[in-house]
């Protein structure tokens, strides 16, 4: 097995940048049985105010013989931000995946990506993975900060007690417009739909102390309304690491089991 943190240009964000990478083992080396086929690949998404981290999954990725990849999102939501050098979504969906393909030969389609996140990486990996359906088939997301209509409407001057006015319109842009724009999940949802084009895998999780309970309560109504198939799963918890430790191994035993 190997732990990395590989650092390369990235043209998106316009600066160098670090990621961390786990591999069971080298999916090139002659060692690697041909039957067992392609190493899958794992996203990893931190929350707000978080780093980059593999959640401890080695012995999960040997078991199941999988990649971890964790990139660092700063506390941007993996969007594409309005100001030069925030273009996180891009980074992530497409110039991350396309260096991990041409490097390491990982991620090659959306039968072997995979993507889970809490919290703020929660919503990024449900926005990641329905932003881009053809490059990760199954989406795992804890605690997911799904925000858009608390913000909508925000004002300048405002503040939430996490973030004001200014720093959500640099992440999701113009917040009178937010929750009709594809910053919105629900829109990406509605708009594969309608253009019959195939969703990822759905599983997602809140604790019922969670403060974002109700956010991701009215995500499954949605997704319900739209009948669209999801697994989604209350559990006594709050937006904590007790949730998150166990929730994390539920979440790859349903993506690789």
């Amino acid at each position: 097995m190997a732990n990395m943190q590989i650092e390369f240009y990235s043209n998106s964000l316009v600066r160098p940048v670090t990621f961390k990478l786990f591999l069971p083992n080298d999916p090139r080396a002659d060692s690697a049985p041909a039957e067992e086929g392609p190493i899958k690949t794992l996203f990893v998404l931190h929350g707000y105010t978080g780093a980059a981290e593999n959640w401890n999954l080695e012995g999960l990725a040997q078991q199941y013989r999988f990649a971890i990849v964790s990139p660092s999102g700063e506390n941007a939501f993996y969007l594409d931000g309005i100001s030069t050098g925030h273009k996180f979504q891009t980074f992530l969906g497409v110039e991350l995946v396309d260096y991990l393909r041409r490097t390491f030969g990982l991620a090659k389609d959306a039968q072997e990506t995979y993507i889970t996140g809490l919290s703020m990486g929660g919503f990024g990996a449900l926005h990641t993975a329905l932003a881009y359906p053809e490059t990760f088939g199954k989406v795992g997301a804890m605690s997911s900060a799904l925000i858009v209509h608390g913000i909508a409407h925000m004002k300048p001057g405002e503040d939430n007690g996490i973030g004001n006015y200014e720093y959500y319109r640099e992440c999701f842009g113009d917040l009178e417009t937010v929750d009709e724009r594809d910053a919105n999940p629900e829109v990406l949802v509605k708009a594969l739909k309608t253009a019959g084009k195939k969703l990822p895998d759905i599983f997602f999780c809140c604790g019922t102390e969670d403060f974002l309970l109700e956010p991701n309560r009215q995500f499954h109504r949605f997704l319900e309304s739209e009948q669209i198939p999801h697994r989604y799963l209350e559990d006594k918890g709050g937006h904590d690491n007790d949730f998150w430790s166990k929730y994390k191994v539920e979440i790859v035993n349903w993506m690789f089991g």
